[in-house]
């Protein structure tokens, strides 16, 4: 039997959006706000979603504890709190923008996961926007 499990999370992060090639006045036309040289943050949200076998010894995916504490440990621990441009060198060399964001978080959480487990990340920077990556 195949099955999908969702772990949600909370964080913390500031970032700014701007491209070095570009002048300060593209950087503003096209990023806004978010071209700040202050930065500003967000309240993001996380969802995990992992889908695969049901192991029909325990009933489970993968135990949802388990799932959350490498959330915790490997995701919250190393970007809550954090300015994306300066702090994280994930970002090095590429734009802090949510649609990298949601990537990056799933190249780390991935090789966590058993062979042959799906894998699929949504992050919402607000309420409104949101970036997902997986793959199904």
């Amino acid at each position: 039997m195949i099955a999908t499990i969702c772990r949600k999370a909370h964080f913390n992060a500031a970032h700014r959006l701007h491209n070095p090639k570009w002048s300060d006045e593209k950087n503003r036309a096209v990023f806004g706000k978010c071209n700040s040289p202050n930065y500003h943050g967000h309240n993001f949200d996380l969802e995990v979603r992992i889908r695969g076998e049901v192991n029909p010894d325990t009933g489970f995916v993968m135990d949802l504890a388990v799932l959350g504490k490498v959330i915790k440990d490997e995701i919250e621990a190393r970007f809550d709190h954090k300015n994306l441009n300066e702090d994280c060198p994930e970002f090095e060399g590429i734009l802090p923008s949510t649609e990298y964001f949601v990537k990056i978080i799933y190249d780390i959480l991935k090789p966590k996961l058993d062979p042959g487990q799906k894998l699929h990340i949504t992050l919402f920077e607000t309420q409104k926007n949101a970036a997902e990556y997986g793959d199904w």
